[in-house]
């Protein structure tokens, strides 16, 4: 008998969940919705938002848009789209992570108090990422961005240095950026660092990892811009060869699970329950034809 098991703990995190509600909200009301940026890093569903009625526009459309309604994701903006909005007479259903908000708040309040000093803030991300652009926005643009030890050559050592992170990335990530970037600084500067990703985020990428032992497969479904989807496949694959990244129920090799007891499905904060349950129904119609 085929054991297949999705793991209860994979699936959209609180700041996801809520936006999406904001979204679904929004479009039953009835008139244009527009999302500045994909409302999650998962294309299954953004497109089934899409046919909903929400219109994904980018930054430079945004610009350009006046008297409308416009979405603001979990992940968080800079000062400027805000300012942008107030301009340009846009109502802003504001749907970022309140820990992503309490992280640019922090990131904001240092910037401001070490004023005039001789000072740098880091923050351990992907650059380029929609969270690190609201987070270095904080700062007037000036934080430095780094995502691995092999990018520290752009932090002066001579200065105080605040360290925090993306809320997305991984603890034990965090914490080799800061010992490395601790090394590197003056003894005479301070050098403080502030855990900054997501409890739930954490908890996951601890339990993932059991999650993934427990099988002989694993399908990780997950989107391709996912940034916590890679750390999390990434983590099953420390602990299980047998993993597979897929996005949805047509990228299944379904010669993968035969002769196989027991395949477990799980994926990330952007991933929803409903596509893990697809890609199971999916694998249970299969062994039934």
């Amino acid at each position: 008998m085929l054991n297949i098991e999705i793991d209860e703990y994979s699936g959209f995190c609180f700041g996801v969940t809520t936006a999406i509600k904001k979204a679904e909200e929004e479009l039953q009301k009835g008139g244009t919705l527009y999302c500045l940026g994909d409302i999650v890093h998962n294309s299954i569903e953004c497109d089934r938002l899409k046919r909903m009625g929400l219109v994904t526009i980018d930054h430079d459309t945004f610009g350009k848009l006046h008297n409308a309604k416009v979405l603001l994701r979990a992940h968080g903006e800079p000062p400027q789209t805000y300012e942008t909005a107030r301009k340009n007479n846009l109502e802003l259903i504001d749907a970022t992570c309140p820990v992503v908000l309490k992280l640019q708040q922090r990131i904001k309040k240092m910037w401001q108090e070490t004023e005039g000093e001789e000072r740098q803030i880091i923050i351990h991300g992907q650059a380029g990422h929609a969270e690190v652009l609201g987070l270095v926005g904080q700062t007037h643009g000036e934080a430095i961005v780094v995502e691995n030890t092999g990018q520290l050559d752009r932090i002066a050592k001579e200065k105080d240095t605040y360290i925090y992170s993306q809320t997305t990335k991984s603890l034990e990530g965090y914490k080799e950026i800061v010992a490395a970037i601790k090394g590197r600084i003056d003894t005479d500067r301070k050098c403080e660092s502030f855990n900054t990703v997501c409890g739930q985020v954490a908890n996951r990428m601890n339990g993932i990892g059991e999650f993934a032992k427990r099988h002989q497969l694993i399908l990780f479904v997950c989107g391709k811009k996912s940034s916590n989807g890679k750390i999390l496949y990434n983590e099953c694959k420390k602990v299980n060869p047998n993993v597979y990244q897929i996005e949805g129920p047509e990228d299944i090799d379904f010669t993968l699970t035969e002769n196989i007891e027991s395949i477990g499905i799980c994926g990330a904060t952007s991933t929803p329950k409903w596509l893990m349950e697809n890609c199971k129904k999916a694998i249970i119609n299969y062994h039934n034809n």
